[in-house]
């Protein structure tokens, strides 16, 4: 499945701004994600985004337009897919890398 490149560029544009040095790309999850410091924060999937969020995923997945990474039956804790409608205007966007970001100082890298 191909994934949304305008928001692939959205992404790395806003992680840049942000002044985050330590961005790798990785294709993964049908999609690309964007890893902060070795670990994974911010993804796009077809025309979603995946984040990263922490404990804060439960919360968010009481809004319309937010679902959970569900993997094998169960839903995955600390990560979001958002969808195009939640992420219209730049507020909304940014709010979403600005959470990612802000988990990802306390995140686990994933073992290699």
């Amino acid at each position: 499945m191909a994934y949304n490149e305008d928001l692939a560029n959205r992404i790395r544009e806003a992680l840049i701004a942000r002044g985050i040095e330590d961005i790798e790309e990785k294709k993964m999850f049908r999609g690309l994600c964007f890893m902060v410091d070795g670990k994974m924060c911010v993804c796009v999937s077809a025309d979603e985004m995946m984040c990263r969020i922490g404990p804060g995923y439960k919360d968010a997945l009481e809004l319309n337009g937010i679902r959970g990474m569900i993997r094998n039956g169960k839903v995955l804790k600390d990560f979001v897919y958002i969808s195009p409608e939640v992420m219209k205007t730049k507020k909304e966007f940014d709010s979403w890398i600005d959470k990612s970001l802000a988990f990802n100082k306390f995140a686990r890298a994933t073992k290699k």
